[in-house]
């Protein structure tokens, strides 16, 4: 597939073209975006659209896209920038995009900042405190994972991180009354290796989980923005979040298969997802 490399003064943006530019059947191409994953998540997604010309990138630090600017925090606002950036580079939009997760989030601010860069967007289970009716208890659960990985490392961090994540309902006193899961009992190290920059635990990327989504922009501009939601998410905090996005929109989450990772090849199931996107991109 060929990879392009956009030189920025903040960090070196790698990202992957798939078809034609322009394309050969005159829609815009699909572009795919993640946070904090890179390309390679939406590699069995985009081989269901071979129609297509599809688009994706590494955010900035991760993957092959290498930062110059010394530092680690991940704003959506930066991401919305870079993202902008290869949108440039690949001819200007629109662009159809589906986003996943933190990069969904990234999507709502890039659309609210640059409102011709996207004809629809797809927002896949966004993550963020603000639009929960439960925000602080959000905010507080965040705040125990973070802090539990710096004072025990990795294994202890992420099995709270996976705590978190997998509570179903509001934050409540009997979420924060648990005793801390067990690493061993998610597969995860119980010894400390001395390591604090995993960019998910080391509180990088709280900016992202901290976006309010600016409502009169995504309202009033001309990007058809639907809010997804998987079937089997449940109601556990991405599905929370994604049915809360919508409603301050003004609307209902769509319904997709499977789960938060359910485009992923051999975590969901990334055919009958890719069917479900193809009939949502494609309404009016």
């Amino acid at each position: 597939m060929p990879t392009h490399t956009l030189e920025t003064p903040d960090v070196d943006l790698v990202y992957d073209v798939v078809g034609p530019l322009p394309t050969a059947d005159g829609r815009p191409p699909l572009m795919m975006i993640g946070q904090p994953m890179d390309a390679s998540g939406f590699r069995a997604l985009g081989g269901f659209f071979p129609d297509r010309t599809v688009i994706t990138y590494d955010p900035r630090g991760g993957g092959r896209s290498v930062r110059k600017d010394g530092q680690a925090v991940q704003t959506p606002q930066d991401q919305a920038r870079d993202v902008h950036a290869v949108i440039e580079a690949v001819g200007g939009g629109p662009v159809e995009m589906f986003a996943s997760s933190g990069g969904a989030v990234v999507a709502l601010a890039l659309v609210a900042a640059f409102p011709s860069d996207v004809r629809v967007l797809v927002a896949h289970e966004p993550p963020m405190n603000p639009v929960l009716p439960d925000a602080e208890a959000a905010h507080r659960a965040r705040a125990h994972y973070l802090e539990t990985y710096q004072a025990k490392g990795f294994g202890a961090g992420m099995a709270a991180f996976q705590a978190m994540y997998a509570w179903e309902g509001e934050f409540t006193e009997a979420y924060f009354a648990q005793p801390d899961p067990d690493p061993a009992r998610f597969g995860l190290p119980v010894e400390d290796d001395g390591s604090r920059d995993h960019p998910l635990l080391a509180g990088w990327a709280v900016a992202i989980t901290d976006y309010h989504p600016d409502v009169a922009a995504l309202s009033n501009g001309p990007t058809r923005v639907v809010i997804a939601v998987g079937e089997e998410t449940g109601d556990v905090y991405t599905a929370r979040t994604a049915r809360a996005t919508a409603r301050v929109l003004g609307g209902e989450a769509t319904v997709f298969p499977s789960h938060h990772l359910g485009f992923v090849d051999g975590a969901g199931r990334p055919e009958e997802f890719a069917a479900r996107l193809r009939e949502v991109l494609h309404a009016e």
